[in-house]
Parts: C-alpha cells; sequence; structure tokens
C-alpha cells in the first residue's frame, strides 16, 4: 500500500541489511501478477542504490536469478526489462550469471543481455560469443518488427573489447552490410507513429524527401548530415554505420591486403585509372573490404560536400565540422589501406584545405588534414609546405586560449615530432607559437610538452628556447594583454601618442616604445638574430600581472621543463654551445619576471645545472674567467643568487686546475684566488660602527674550501689562506656574528675552517687531495678520494689537532 511504504535513505547510506530487505520486497513486487509502476520505482531506486556507490553492493543469489528471469521473460515490460539489465550491469561481474545469449531471436531483448554479458570484465569467452550471436542474427533477414539498429551498439563494443573474436568470413558478412547501410539508405523522411489518441489521424500524410542542413531537398544518397522530421530504420543503421566505420577499418580493413613492390607500376596505373573513369565491373562483384571501402570513400566525400552548405540550426553547424573531421580520418585510413584512393583523395582535400583555411571555427579540421598530407604527401607528389605553414603559423597565434584545440594540436605535434623532424623545417621554426599554448594552457599541457620538447631542440634552437622558457610567464602576461586589446571596440584600439608614458599594460600594447617587444614576445617563428635584452623594460612593465592565477601557474611549469632542457641538451652540446649557454646563465640570472617563488626555484635549478655543464666541459673555467670572475666578484650575488653564486664558486675550486685544463696558469689561478679572498673578507669582516649581515653559511664554508683548494696548487697562496682560516674563530666568537647566525651554523664554519687549516700544514697531501695528476683526475680512484673528502678532513684533523685549549685563536 503506497501509503504505508517507509521512505529510504539516501542511496549511499543503506546498510546491507537495509538493502536486503528492500530487494526481497521488490522481488515480491516481480513475482505478483502485474509488474506495474509501483515495480518500475522500486526497480529504479534500486539500480539508484546499486550504482551510486564505488564500493560493491551484494545481493542475493536468488534475487539476481530472478532478475535474469524477468530479463529474458517474453511477457515482462520493455521498462522493466532495461532497469534488469541496467541492475545487473552495476552487479558484474556477477558470480551467479546464468545469462545466455544463444537462442534469442529478439533483436532489443538480444542486445539488453549482451551488454550485461559484456561487463563481466572482458572474458574472451563471452565477448567472442557475444560477437558470434550479433553477426548471426546480421546475416539472416530479420524479421518484421525487428531491426539491427540495436545490434550495431554492441558489436561496436565487441570490436572494442577484442577485435579478435570475429572470423575473417564474419568480417566479411558485416562489412557487406555496412557498405550496403552507408550507400543505400532511403532518402524518403520516416514516419511518424501513431500516437494512440482520440485524434489520431489514421490518415497519415506520405513522408517527404529529406533535406540537406541548408533546407534545400537532397538530391544525392543519404549521410549522418542528411535532415528529416522522423527517420526510417536503415536510416538509423546508415548513422550507426558511419559511427562505428573508422574502427571497423582500422581492426578489419587493412587485413589480407596485398602490397605492390617498389618497381611494380600497377599501383600507380590503378590510381591514375580510378581519376579518370570508373570500373566497369560492378561494386557489388568487389570483395567486401573493397566494397566497404569505395562506398565509404564515397560517403565522405559526400559529407565533405555536405559541409560546404550553410545550416539552418547552430547545432548542424556543429555536427557538420565534427563529420569533416571523422570523414578526413577515415579517408586517411583508406588511402593507408589502399593507394589506389590517394590521388583522388590528395587532390580533394586540397580544395577543401583552400575553402576552410581562412575560418577560425574549422581549425580542429585543419589537423586531420595535415595528417593525411603527412601520411601520403610523398607518395601523392603533393608540396604541403603551405598547409604546415598556415598550420604552424596562423592557428596557435589566433586561436591559444581555445583549450580543447590546445590539446589536441600538441597531441597532434607529438604523435608526429619524428615525422615533422625528419620532413619539414617549419615545425622547429614554430616553436615559439607553439609554448604560447603552454603558456595559457600550463597545468594540462605541461606533460605533451616534456614529451615535445626534445624534438624542437637542436644546437640552432637552444638558445632561443632557453630564453624563452625563462621568459614564458611573460609570455603568459603579453597573451593576456593581447586578448582584452583586441576585445575593445575599435574606436579605443588607437596608436597611443608616443610622447605620453603610457600609464597601463593595455596602453603600453599600443604604444610605440613597447610595441616592438611585444611583437617579439609574441613572435610566431624563430627569430634566434634578436637580441632578448630588449625585454627588460617589457618584464618590469608587465610586473603588475605577475600575480595573476594563469601567471602564477605557468611559472610553476617552468623549472620542471628547464632541467628536462639541459638534459636533453647535455646530449649534443659542444664546447662552444656549453660556453654560451654558461654566459647565458648568468646573465639572465639578474634578468627574471619578477615572482619570488619563481625566481628561487629558477635559480635552484640554474645552480644544478651549472655543476652538469662545467661537468661536460670543465675547460669553461678558463675559458670563460672574465665573466666567472665578474658574477663571483659581486657581492649582490651572495645575497640575491646563493645557490647560482655557491656553485660558481664551488666550479672554479674543483676545475681551475691544470688537471682539467693545459692552459690554466699559476697567474689565473692568483686571479681567482684575490678576488674570492675579498669576497670572503667583505662577508666576514667585523665593523663596529654597522650592522653586521647575515650571509648564507653555505657561501662561507664554500669560500673557504675553494680559497684552500687555489692555495694547493699554488703554493705561496697557502700563507694566506691559513692567516684567513685562523681567524674565522674570532669571526664566530664575535657577538655581532652571534646574535645574526644561529649556534649550529657556527660552529659548522669553524670546523670546516680547522679541518682545512690542518689539511694545509700538509702542502703536499692537501696538493694531492685538491689537485689530483692529470692521469688520475677522472679515474675510479680519484673520484672515490673526491666523496671521502669530508671523511679525509677529519682524519688530517684528528691527527693534527693539539690538546684541548690549544686551538689557534
Amino acid at each position: 500500500r503506497p501509503g504505508s511504504r517507509r521512505p529510504l535513505p539516501p542511496a549511499r547510506e543503506i546498510q546491507e541489511e537495509e538493502l536486503r530487505r528492500f530487494a526481497s520486497r521488490v522481488a515480491a513486487l516481480l513475482q505478483g501478477p502485474e509488474l506495474g509502476p509501483e515495480a518500475v520505482d522500486c526497480l529504479q531506486r534500486l539500480h539508484l542504490t546499486v550504482a551510486a556507490t564505488k564500493y560493491p553492493r551484494k545481493l542475493d543469489g536468488k534475487f539476481v536469478e530472478l532478475l535474469q528471469t524477468v530479463l529474458c521473460s517474453s511477457k515482462c515490460p520493455e521498462q522493466i526489462q532495461v532497469l534488469c539489465a541496467a541492475i545487473l550491469r552495476e552487479m558484474s561481474p556477477c558470480n551467479d550469471l546464468i545469462l545466455s545469449c544463444d537462442e534469442i531471436q529478439d533483436t532489443k531483448l538480444l542486445s539488453l543481455v549482451s551488454s550485461v554479458l559484456l561487463a563481466q570484465g572482458n572474458k574472451k569467452a563471452e565477448v567472442s560469443a557475444v560477437g558470434q550471436r550479433i553477426v548471426k542474427v546480421l546475416e539472416r533477414r530479420l524479421p518484421e518488427g525487428q531491426s539491427a539498429q540495436y545490434l550495431l551498439p554492441v558489436l561496436s563494443n565487441v570490436i572494442s573489447l577484442s577485435p579478435e573474436s570475429l572470423t575473417e568470413e564474419q568480417t566479411n558478412v558485416v562489412s557487406r552490410k555496412m557498405a550496403d547501410w552507408l550507400r543505400y539508405a532511403s532518402i524518403q523522411q520516416g514516419v511518424a507513429q501513431p500516437s494512440g489518441g482520440f485524434f489520431s489521424n489514421p490518415r497519415t500524410r506520405q513522408p517527404g524527401p529529406v533535406t540537406e542542413v541548408d533546407g534545400a531537398i537532397a538530391t544525392d544518397f543519404f549521410t549522418v548530415l542528411s535532415v528529416g522530421q522522423y527517420y526510417t530504420q536503415d536510416q538509423w543503421l546508415n548513422v550507426q554505420a558511419f559511427s562505428m566505420l573508422r574502427n571497423w577499418l582500422l581492426c578489419y580493413g587493412g587485413k589480407g591486403l596485398k602490397t605492390p613492390n617498389s618497381d611494380d607500376k600497377s599501383g600507380m596505373d590503378r590510381s591514375v585509372m580510378s581519376v579518370v573513369c570508373t570500373t566497369s565491373t560492378s561494386s557489388r562483384l568487389l570483395p567486401p573490404k573493397e566494397r566497404l571501402r569505395e562506398k565509404a570513400f564515397e560517403y565522405c566525400q559526400r559529407l565533405i560536400e555536405q559541409s560546404n552548405r550553410r545550416p539552418l540550426k547552430k547545432d548542424d553547424g556543429d555536427l557538420q565540422k565534427a563529420c569533416l573531421i571523422e570523414a578526413v580520418t577515415i579517408m586517411d585510413i583508406i588511402c593507408k589501406q589502399d593507394s589506389s584512393y590517394m590521388y583522388r583523395a590528395a587532390s580533394f582535400l586540397k580544395i577543401l584545405h583552400g575553402r576552410i583555411c581562412g575560418d577560425a571555427t574549422y581549425a580542429r579540421a585543419l589537423l586531420p588534414i595535415a595528417q593525411f598530407f603527412l601520411n601520403h604527401s610523398k607518395m601523392a607528389a603533393v608540396d604541403s609546405d603551405a598547409i604546415y605553414k598556415h598550420l604552424f603559423t596562423d592557428i596557435p597565434a589566433q586561436l591559444f586560449h581555445n583549450p580543447s584545440l590546445a590539446f589536441e594540436f600538441v597531441q597532434f605535434c607529438k604523435d608526429n615530432s619524428q615525422l615533422f623532424t625528419e620532413t619539414s623545417s617549419i615545425f622547429r621554426q614554430s616553436f615559439p607559437n607553439l609554448f604560447k599554448f603552454l603558456a595559457w594552457n600550463s597545468p594540462p599541457l605541461i606533460s605533451e610538452f616534456v614529451d615535445l620538447l626534445p624534438f624542437l631542440l637542436d644546437a640552432g634552437t637552444a638558445i632561443e628556447i632557453f630564453h624563452l622558457l625563462l621568459d614564458l610567464p611573460c609570455l603568459t602576461a603579453a597573451l593576456d594583454i593581447q586578448l582584452r586589446s583586441t576585445a575593445l571596440p575599435t574606436s579605443e584600439r588607437a596608436a597611443s601618442d608616443p610622447a605620453v608614458k603610457p600609464a597601463t599594460c593595455l596602453e603600453a600594447f599600443r604604444h610605440p616604445l613597447y610595441k616592438s617587444m611585444f611583437q617579439y614576445l609574441l613572435r610566431t617563428k624563430s627569430a634566434p638574430e634578436d637580441a632578448p635584452e630588449r625585454l627588460i623594460p617589457l618584464r618590469q612593465l608587465l610586473g603588475s600581472l605577475a600575480s595573476s592565477p594563469r601567471v602564477v601557474q605557468c611559472a610553476e611549469t617552468v623549472p620542471v621543463l628547464l632541467e628536462l632542457f639541459f638534459r636533453v641538451v647535455a646530449e649534443f652540446a659542444d664546447g662552444p654551445l656549453i660556453n654560451q649557454l654558461v654566459v647565458l646563465l648568468l646573465q639572465r640570472s639578474d634578468q627574471l619576471y619578477e615572482i619570488p617563488a619563481f625566481k628561487d626555484d629558477v635559480y635552484r635549478v640554474l645552480s644544478s645545472q651549472l655543476v652538469m655543464l662545467c661537468k661536460l666541459h670543465p675547460a669553461l673555467i678558463v675559458e670563460l674567467s672574465k665573466e666567472i670572475l665578474e658574477f663571483s666578484g659581486t657581492v649582490s650575488n651572495i645575497q640575491n643568487k646563493e645557490a647560482i653564486f655557491t656553485h660558481v664558486v664551488w666550479a672554479i675550486g674543483e676545475y681551475m686546475s691544470v688537471s682539467y685544463d693545459k692552459r690554466c696558469t699559476v697567474e689565473q689561478i692568483n686571479r681567482f684566488f684575490e678576488t674570492l679572498e675579498a669576497m670572503l673578507f667583505e662577508i666576514t669582516q667585523l665593523r663596529p660602527l654597522a650592522s653586521t649581515s647575515s650571509y648564507a653559511p653555505r657561501a662561507i664554508s664554500v669560500l673557504m674550501a675553494t680559497l684552500t683548494k687555489l692555495a694547493a696548487r699554488s703554493q705561496d697562496l697557502i700563507p694566506r689562506v691559513s692567516m684567513f682560516l685562523s681567524k674565522m674563530r674570532t669571526f664566530v666568537q664575535s657577538p655581532a656574528v652571534t646574535s645574526v647566525y644561529c649556534e649550529e651554523d657556527l660552529e659548522e664554519i669553524l670546523i670546516r675552517a680547522t679541518e682545512l687549516m690542518n689539511l694545509l700544514k700538509m702542502p703536499s697531501v692537501a696538493q694531492f687531495v685538491f689537485t689530483p695528476p692529470v692521469d688520475v683526475a677522472s679515474t675510479q680512484f680519484q673520484r672515490e678520494v673526491n666523496d671521502s673528502l669530508p671523511f679525509a678532513l677529519r682524519i688530517v684533523t684528528h691527527l693534527l689537532e693539539p690538546a684541548p685549549g690549544c686551538m689557534p685563536g
């Protein structure tokens, strides 16, 4: 009784016991004389209950068996059958399943039972059984009232799960059917089903012809773009066949094809003949796969022609574009499987490209067209550079802000990066444009660019890409300004007065002083000859956008790509390129977009990569001595760029040695020593009349170690270093110093100073430890010595250290 029914709590909160009671109630209804609205309502609620949790729900085995019995009952209403099948799918995989599709004749019921069987977890036997039964039913003439349209979605699922479950004979059966469904559907509209109401008119009007999307009466065969008020069964099969055509051709279209030998001209002759004439043999006499390819190709040609019509409804316009993309993709597959279609397709798609390339709404369709020419331009002897140039020049510049297009475009580049690098220089030349997609859509595209970046890098692009990566957040800000400027009314887009300084970024975008800077940052192709230094004023100008969420997100991706950049460059870089990168690394550390977290992350990456570059080319310390001395002799670098400064100083101590470069002289060692000595003196001297600044303890320790290493290689310097190190106790015990440094840091500095000073008391040992001979500089033995250096220092200290209370003051 409806009045006595207690409402169920929310589906996710129902406990197992309450679910069991509710299932018992549903079972009673299903076994009753009539399956009415209450049974429908209870089954809907049961379906929601088992579907509304990610944890599997348990139902009694007898109840599951009852659901299967009701599902297969010929007297059961269709709505009840659909709900029973839905519940059984949610319960999958199900151990109590007794369903079989072997004897089912009704296509609707076969579809429902098959959907349950296919939901059991890709069991090959189940999938194969369903596939065999579906093909067997499709093979024969269906009784009146039965339709194959319920079976094609199941067949599509079968070939997705297990393509090998169908034999060649069975695929031939389906290929014949699909060719007919695609080409010979009725061009008359369907008839409305009578409602059976009091005013229904038994004398229905004869259906009219289907129309095109622009309202014109269709004069050619029916396609998915044909329009009618109602549709016939064969028209629905036409639509379904097209929806599964691509997958079908990929699975079965190419099997058993004969590939002509390279010196055999029969393929070429057949291709030419296919352009100028039609074969005299009826297409019905062709083998099933070849006939399906022929009908599919005609269908795609018709769709492309239909896409040129102006639709009356917006939805039809969206469908046109989707069908156009699918049609071009299918043409590409057909041409891969049979080259005789290639010449017709190439000329057809050339014309199509010329028609749509100026319309931004068709941008996504340009990708499969470019894919086609990438795959076939060599064999078709077609110059496709104009197609690639338009794709890489105009689309990223205009539509970088379209997220779905951005993903598809970058995915297309990633999938074809090897082909592009082998066939066209446009791909690498267009990297500034491609990075606009990343700058605007950073989080979703970072993994794609990790795969793509190695293909964009070579000796010719490395320097420019290095600058671009560092300026990526700045590019995001510039794209933001560009979009806002484009959205302004035409009256407000007039050029600014050159004599008046722009007050906002938007005004600066059109100001003559900044216009060329924006143009360089937003360039569409590589410009290695231009100087990136010109962007310094623009970075300052765009500082107001540094806190923009989109800019911050972009900045977070830069460290990942920088690390990848250096890993890839290390594989091909020679000495001159490494030198150039090190100089730029030091220069650009002063020229970064003002986002504090971004700068810290970039400094961290650059400092670690500097070490890697020095290991690859140790001679750079001598070759770039001027630039390195200038950087390491600037006190502000310790404060602002401590990570980079520390690694530069470490590299000087490690590689300023004749072991790594015979051009290293005592004069050069002395010059570096004096610069670093002055730096250490500057940051450790005690100024009674001024407050003491705090510097990173790591920088002090590395400076002390590097000075010791240099002194070990030029032993006239040992007394100066020893004297300096002996004064470190005074430094660490000074009240001015203890007020700004923590006790642990000061203790570590003093320990390191004592260890180094003790080592210098044995010059020959110090020279061996810090200056390996040329013949052992890169041996495993020397690497082990370097790895255990801290331990060696402590051993020497232990041997030389006097009794407590006698430490140098």
